[in-house]
């Protein structure tokens, strides 16, 4: 409970620098300090990370680690589409932003969270937001598990810190340990799906889960945010993955298989354009599938560079438009480079790194220039000069 006085100080406060606010506690003896400051902190990273939570009044907010592992409200809504049925199980709550989104696409849902204080926090706010067919359990979920009736599908986001309190990238690792739960959840459910670190590596993680039959890499904004683990009994021959770049104005899905048995074209030297694919592609390493569909042709096997004659419009990724490239030679670079004071340097596949490079070249950050420093097929090093197509 926040009392009164409390309340009205974080009104009062919302945008106000939570260091500061706690520097000046003794100014303040009837506001319950460390309640106002959770609440501030959290509204405030509430509105860039779920817009449409911070424009509700009166709902609370947990400590900043809850809200930092909690999802932002776009990947939530990504979930939510590839999710619904009669009942919905999620046997990690936590903050409940994923049980919320996802369960507005079911009858019934359950929240399972084993900290009391979340489930506290999530009961007050499933009810301001009339999410009223959300049932809150405090429990462990290997407890609850085989209490549950039969879900259409149930949701795990197991915790990626270990005891000691640092980051594990392994489903074994993480809690509740998926692997070892995998066959019981399955006898509850016709689907699951376990939201994973995405630093984590695919090929394992398929390999520890007998049932993965789709994999889902979220970006938002070229970020890469989640992976997300499908499991359902059925036995498909390929597992499907889908490469998901979310941005304001639209999400672009590029999907293929595991499986990359796909043929690869590559080019002796830059085009007219060159493409960089977004971040969810670079994580599920599917160029071949990409070169293929798009008949783009790759500069170097390890350069996840493509280039073309003609424009790829929809291309998966940012596009540019070569205005020349050069060889790594001093002369031709200063060629390349006459009248550029500054430029966008990304490198791949190339001896320096970018803080190098632009002291070696002497060009300042920004402008509507773009350089690439890359390799060719040959092994050739080249310098490629570009603007946005």
């Amino acid at each position: 409970m926040i009392n009164e006085e409390t309340q009205k100080f974080i009104q009062q406060h919302r945008n106000s620098d939570v260091r500061t606010l706690a520097l000046q506690a003794s100014r303040y003896p009837g506001v319950d300090m460390p309640a106002a400051l959770t609440q501030i902190e959290g509204w405030q990273l509430a509105q860039h990370k779920l817009p449409r939570w911070a424009a509700t009044e009166g709902l609370l907010y947990p400590p900043r680690i809850s809200m930092e592992q909690c999802s932002s409200e776009a990947t939530a809504q990504y979930k939510a589409t590839l999710a619904k049925g009669s009942l919905l199980a999620d046997l990690t709550g936590g903050f409940g932003i994923d049980c919320s989104y996802m369960s507005q696409n079911f009858d019934k849902a359950i929240y399972i969270e084993r900290n009391s204080n979340l489930c506290h926090i999530t009961e007050r706010n499933f009810a301001l937001l009339a999410l009223n067919h959300i049932e809150v359990v405090n429990n462990e979920c290997e407890e609850t598990i085989p209490t549950l009736p039969h879900c259409s599908w149930i949701f795990a986001d197991p915790a990626r810190r270990s005891s000691s309190g640092g980051k594990v990238v392994f489903l074994s690792d993480c809690e509740p340990d998926i692997p070892a739960l995998e066959e019981e959840i399955m006898l509850h459910c016709d689907n699951a799906m376990i939201k994973c670190s995405p630093m984590l590596d695919i090929a394992a993680a398929c390999r520890q889960l007998r049932y993965v039959r789709e994999v889902h890499i979220v970006a938002v904004a070229n970020e890469c945010k989640e992976l997300l683990l499908i499991l359902r009994k059925e036995h498909t021959e390929h597992i499907a993955l889908h490469c998901t770049n979310i941005h304001k104005e639209q999400t672009n899905i590029f999907s293929t298989t595991l499986e990359n048995s796909h043929a690869i074209r590559y080019a002796d030297e830059p085009m007219c354009y060159l493409y960089e694919p977004n971040a969810a592609i670079q994580k599920g390493n599917c160029h071949n599938a990409l070169s293929e569909k798009y008949a783009a042709s790759k500069l170097h096997p390890n350069s996840h560079l493509f280039t073309s004659e003609e424009c790829i419009k929809d291309f998966p990724g940012r596009c540019f438009r070569i205005l020349e490239w050069t060889n790594f030679s001093k002369n031709g670079i200063k060629e390349l480079l006459k009248e550029i004071r500054q430029a966008n340097i990304t490198v791949r596949n190339f001896p320096d790194n970018v803080q190098t490079l632009r002291k070696r070249l002497k060009i300042a950050e920004g402008g509507d220039t773009y350089l690439f420093a890359t390799t060719l097929r040959d092994g050739k090093k080249v310098l490629i000069k570009c603007c946005k197509a």
